[in-house]
Order: C-alpha cells, then sequence, then structure tokens
C-alpha cells in the first residue's frame, strides 16, 4: 500500500509503549508533526479537559494506540468522526483468546472477538466502542510484534529473557503459528491505513501467508537480530493464532531475510 506525505499535527496516544513511538517517527518522517496526550496533565478521564485539549490542538486524524478505558477510545473516535479525521487504533490477537477450549485460527477480520480473560475482553470492549462511535474508524488488530532494539513489550527482549535464563534455550511448539511482524512494518502499516480510506477492522499480521511455527520465528528472528539461542522443539501448544485476510497491508516475514 503506497505511503503519501503528511501534513499538520497527528495525535498519538501510547508513546510511552513500544509501537506507538514507531508510529510517531513514520508520521514525522512523511512530514507530519506529532502531538501526545499528557495523561499527567490532561487524565483520560476528564471529559472536559480531554474535549478542550483536543479543540485546541486540531489535529489531522488520531492513533489510538494507548491504553485506557473504552470510554477514552469511544470519545477520541467520537472526534474523529465529528471533525472527518483519520482514525486508527490498534487492537489485538487476544480478542480471540488462548485458554483450552477457545476457537483455533487463521482469524478473519469478520470473526467475533472470543475471549474470556481480562485482557482479551477488554480489547474487545475497546473495538465495540470505538465503532459504535464512528463508523469510518480503522481497528487494526495486530499480534506479537518484534523489534532489533529489543526494548520493551516486544518479543526480541522476551525471546532474550527466556534464554538468559535458561543457559540461552528457547522451548517452542511446532504446533503453534503465531501472528508475528516487525514493529516497523506494522507502524508503517497503520500510517499508510490513516490516509488509504479504508474503515471497519483489519489484520496486520505478517505471518498470515508464510504460516511459520513458533520454532521457525524463533530461529528466524535469532538470525535477523543476531543472537545464538538454542531451539528446543515441543508439541505441547497446539494452536493456530495467524489473523488472516489482509495480507496486503504489512509485508511477509520472509520478504525480510
Amino acid at each position: 500500500m503506497g505511503q503519501r506525505q503528511l501534513t499538520g499535527t497527528w495525535l498519538v496516544t501510547g508513546l510511552r509503549g513500544t509501537v506507538a513511538p514507531k508510529v510517531a517517527a513514520r508520521v514525522t518522517e512523511l512530514g507530519g508533526e506529532v502531538a501526545a496526550w499528557d495523561r499527567e496533565a490532561i487524565p483520560v478521564g476528564d471529559v472536559p479537559a480531554g474535549a478542550a485539549f483536543l479543540a485546541s490542538l486540531r489535529p489531522a486524524g488520531i492513533f489510538h494506540l494507548g491504553m485506557g478505558p473504552e470510554e477514552w477510545a469511544g470519545r477520541l473516535a467520537a472526534y474523529a468522526g465529528e471533525h472527518g479525521l483519520p482514525f486508527v487504533c490498534t487492537s489485538s490477537v487476544s480478542v480471540f483468546g488462548d485458554a483450552p477450549g477457545d476457537p483455533d485460527g487463521p482469524f478473519r477480520p469478520e470473526d467475533e472477538p472470543t475471549a474470556t480473560d481480562d485482557y482479551g475482553s477488554y480489547k474487545a470492549r475497546c473495538e465495540q466502542a470505538v465503532r459504535a462511535a464512528n463508523d469510518r474508524a480503522v481497528v487494526a488488530r495486530i499480534g506479537w510484534q518484534a523489534h532489533p532494539d529489543g526494548l520493551g513489550n516486544n518479543m526480541v527482549a522476551q525471546l532474550a529473557a527466556q534464554a538468559g535464563a535458561a543457559g540461552g534455550t528457547i522451548r517452542a511448539s511446532r504446533l503453534w503459528r503465531p501472528a508475528t511482524s516487525w514493529m516497523s512494518d506494522t507502524a508503517r502499516a497503520l500510517v499508510s491505513l490513516a490516509t488509504s480510506g479504508r474503515s471497519g477492522t483489519v489484520h496486520l499480521d505478517s505471518n498470515a501467508a508464510d504460516a511459520w511455527t513458533y520454532p521457525e520465528i524463533v530461529r528466524y528472528v535469532a538470525r535477523v537480530t543476531g543472537h545464538d539461542w538454542t531451539v528446543e522443539e515441543h508439541e505441547e501448544l497446539d494452536h493456530d493464532s495467524r489473523l488472516v485476510g489482509d495480507e496486503d497491508l504489512i509485508p511477509a516475514l520472509s520478504a525480510r531475510t
């Protein structure tokens, strides 16, 4: 999907996280400016203060990647809808759950969330709040994110921690096919979606077409990031959690060697 230059100031929530800073960097790279939501100055539950902030900022669009009440997500989506602005928020493969008895994937954008755990249910409620407030919003479900910097909520950091605690070995089920993408690819896709005219639920998963197993992904990530991990394969988890249906929106894992 092509990327065009951006103008104006774009609100990006979640800048203390891991994916949002990559989105902000991409916005800046394309010529836009980035504004954060300072929760200390403007608590997300303070509706009048939030409305005043948005009125003063007059954003060109909103990327909602921050954690917070689903009501906040709904208000941001509503503001974007009322002002005809692009609105892109991230959801998660977790809306489909991963407990025994939960349905197996691969999952498509039209599939209804089935999670019963706290986090998955929360993300599903956020999706519902956004859709109810703005039928032009983009809800982008994403999977496990990797970045070579190994910082924050990052597959590389998590794998390195596992290997460090087990003498360089990572146990990985050959029966698991996880949704996985590089953060930089996810960020580019999210920014592109903001100017694409798309709406509704989309799936951003670089493993959707490749369908690599978890051991294959671990070895691939180790090679790309220069780690010398030993993979111990097992069959304790049999699950396909890929997010399919929008393979044209993000490069496949196999595109990066």
